[in-house]
């Protein structure tokens, strides 16, 4: 009895080692058969690798509002913004303007006054930041229109929409021009008084002097960055000079357009952009940053 007892026992633990044997995958991405009992390591068999997709980034979402979109620093606003990859509308009295150029053709034209608070509230949805280039000159009571009360409006209506970030393009101080031209600075200040209370945290002010550039009149265009360029190259290192009584602020530096559509750009995308005025040489600065 005990011998077949034996027998039995030793038959019951008995097992082939063929079934401890498990693929095992490694790092390398191969498949191997392996032996638990004698260590032995078959050939592997190759296992077919998935290939590599190449996903777009996502478009982005951000919706800039141009206001003055048309205009010489506005259109170099526009043509930063689109760029970069954004989503650019603009504000226009009678739509779409008749600009032949190619960036024209992407920026969502609406029409609309904004003299005219209520049409400018549709013009708002979806959009993230705004960046106002409207100013002009004429009788007083125009420029304080039109420099003023025009951004005034688009600001209240930008922050009754839940706009995060406006920037708007005012003018530097020239000192006795200021006298000569007071309804536009009057006009200047006073938007700029209400950007510092409806956008605390989100609010800049871009203070450039003469801005140079390629203008546009009509089917002309106006170099003057014949005249700006070098006169920018003397003055930005002149910076104690603006200091001088009444001739001083006159010998600001002049900026191009293309500096100052840069940083409008990054002002009104970037969220750590630091709120606040910026002068001509900290647009200078931040333009020449990566």
């Amino acid at each position: 009895m005990r011998s077949s007892l034996s027998r039995l026992i030793r038959s019951s633990c008995s097992v082939s080692p063929s079934r401890f044997s498990s693929p095992i995958l490694l790092k390398n991405g191969k498949a191997f058969s392996s032996d638990a009992t004698s260590g032995r390591v078959d050939e592997p068999f190759k296992v077919e690798e998935a290939e590599p997709v190449k996903v777009p980034p996502p478009p982005s979402t951000d919706k800039l509002l141009v206001l003055g979109g048309s205009g010489f620093v506005g259109s170099h606003v526009c043509k930063e913004a689109l760029d970069r990859g954004f989503v650019v509308s603009s504000l226009n009295r009678s739509g779409k303007p008749s600009i032949s150029e190619s960036w024209a053709d992407k920026v969502i034209w609406n029409q609309g006054n904004l003299l005219e608070p209520a049409s400018l509230m549709d013009i708002m949805d979806g959009v993230s930041a705004v960046v106002s280039c409207v100013g002009g000159f004429g009788s007083n009571s125009q420029m304080v229109k039109v420099n003023g009360t025009a951004n005034i409006n688009a600001i209240r209506a930008a922050a009754e929409k839940g706009v995060k970030r406006f920037v708007y393009v005012s003018a530097a101080d020239f000192g006795i021009v200021n006298y000569l031209l007071q309804g536009y600075y009057e006009g200047k200040r006073a938007a700029e008084a209400e950007l510092l209370s409806k956008f605390t945290y989100g609010g800049v002010i871009l203070r450039p002097g003469f801005i140079h550039g390629t203008r546009r009149v009509g089917s002309m265009k106006i170099p003057l960055g014949l005249v700006g360029s070098p006169l920018q190259m003397v003055l930005q290192n002149a910076k104690p000079l603006t200091r001088l009584p009444l001739v001083g602020p006159m010998l600001t530096p002049p900026v191009s357009a293309t500096s100052v559509a840069k940083v409008a750009v990054r002002a009104a995308t970037d969220p750590v952009f630091p709120p606040g005025i910026v002068d001509v040489y900290g647009i200078m600065r931040y333009s020449e940053q990566k």
